[in-house]
């Protein structure tokens, strides 16, 4: 029983091993051989330049490098290229990790896949993509994660908001399109959004719409409340809204001739209640809320191969950003969902705990250095208030002290005095 067991999980792994294929994957760990692998466009003559960096806090020096945008307010395009493919009956999986450690204010951090046909020294914003994935942030308002296929020719945005993740750390973000016409979205290999493709996008036209032939019938009463007839209005209702200020009078000075009949100002009066209306009393006529029938819609088709691109080879960073400093890694295209969460777990998974302790050692460094700077300054500050004390002591002691000539001119004075007196 025993051997029968090991021989089925070994038999399992084999089939595995077999089944799932990996169509791309780039994780920048041969130097500068990467160059060899990406094209950078040329469509524009100013595209901002990527550079291989772990950046400025990582969880392993060498296999968290990847490609970082290096200049502030560029477009950004280069594509590697790889073996064509098919997603026809079975899944997609699209996965990277990106790491916005420059604190992001405006600028996107997703990939496009695009056919295998794109010239890539020519890909530019209009090229044509199958789908576009990843977060894209600018400000306070946009913070998402953009989910777009290309159907028919034509972009689809993803109708639910998805939210992206705007901190320094690096994180894991996974597209997965199956052949049953759902999708799945993860961050960090944790599910945050799924679904399916009819639903969740303006692929086809509605199955249903409005019949244009109906129309509520013109005796159909939709008024849950009516007037109750048999209420009357008070008699003492009708007050005036306002009325003359009774504790007014007319200044002493009033010249009627000059200023005319004098007036007291009006105020508002506290007896008045306002428009009258009948109560309210349920419609015993009430038929509820009408609701329009609803019919096949005849431009309706189904479409089952809406998840279906048939001829995958490139990918893309197709992007804007304000502020630079967006590292890239960790890419994989492939076809099985196991096999790109355990890819995520062996690449970000494994750096992730010491990058964020590298980050929070330095933010602790910089912490302090700041209270020190801080204290240096207050120190000086009070430093220079002490000087200036000392100057005005040392003012007042010479404005006060006698000089010696003084003091023998009033001696002299003295004598002179003496003697005129005697």
């Amino acid at each position: 029983m025993q051997r029968f067991t090991l021989f089925a999980i070994f038999a399992a792994l084999v089939a595995f091993s077999v089944d799932a294929t990996v169509y791309f994957k780039e994780q920048f760990l041969d130097a500068d051989g990467w160059k060899n692998r990406w094209v950078n466009s040329e469509h524009k003559s100013d595209y901002g330049q990527f550079k291989l960096t772990a950046g400025n806090f990582y969880g392993d020096a060498e296999k968290d490098k990847g490609l970082q945008t290096s200049q502030d307010a560029r477009f950004y395009a280069t594509s590697a290229r790889f073996e064509p493919f098919s997603n026809e009956g079975k899944s997609l999986v699209i996965q990277f990790t990106i790491k916005h450690e420059q604190k992001i204010d405006c600028g996107g951090g997703y990939v496009k896949v695009f056919p295998a046909d794109l010239n890539q020294a020519d890909m530019h914003g209009d090229s044509q993509y199958y789908i576009m994935f990843g977060p894209d942030i600018c400000g306070y308002s946009t913070k998402k994660v953009h989910v777009i296929f290309n159907y028919k020719g034509k972009n689809h945005l993803i109708k639910k908001d998805i939210k992206c993740k705007d901190d320094e750390l690096t994180h894991l973000y996974t597209l997965i399109l199956n052949p049953d016409q759902t999708y799945e979205v993860k961050i960090d290999n944790e599910k945050v959004e799924s679904g399916s493709l009819e639903e969740d996008w303006d692929f086809l036209p509605p199955k249903k719409i409005k019949d244009p032939e109906a129309k509520k019938p013109e005796d159909w009463d939709d008024r849950a409340k009516i007037d109750d007839e048999t209420d009357t209005k008070p008699e003492d209702w009708d007050k005036s809204e306002n009325i003359p200020d009774p504790d007014a009078k007319k200044p002493e000075d009033w010249d009627e001739d000059m200023d005319g009949e004098w007036e007291p100002p009006m105020i508002p009066n506290p007896e008045y209640k306002g428009e009258w209306k009948p109560k309210q009393i349920d419609n015993p006529n009430y038929k509820g809320v009408w609701v329009h029938p609803e019919i096949d819609n005849p431009e309706y088709s189904p479409d089952s191969e809406i998840y279906k691109f048939g001829n995958i080879g490139v990918l893309g960073l197709d992007l804007w950003q304000v502020k630079s400093g967006t590292i890239f890694d960790n890419f994989l295209i492939g076809d099985d969902v196991k096999e790109a969460e355990e890819f995520g777990k062996e690449t970000w998974g494994v750096t992730k705990g010491p990058e964020k302790k590298m980050k929070d050692e330095q933010d602790e460094q910089k912490r302090k250095e700041e209270e020190e700077k801080n204290k240096e300054q207050e120190t000086a500050t009070e430093d220079d208030g002490d000087d200036d004390d000392d100057n005005d002591d040392e003012e007042e002691g010479e404005e006060g002290e006698e000089t010696p000539e003084e003091s023998e001119g009033e001696g002299e004075e003295d004598e002179v005095q003496a003697k005129d007196e005697l």
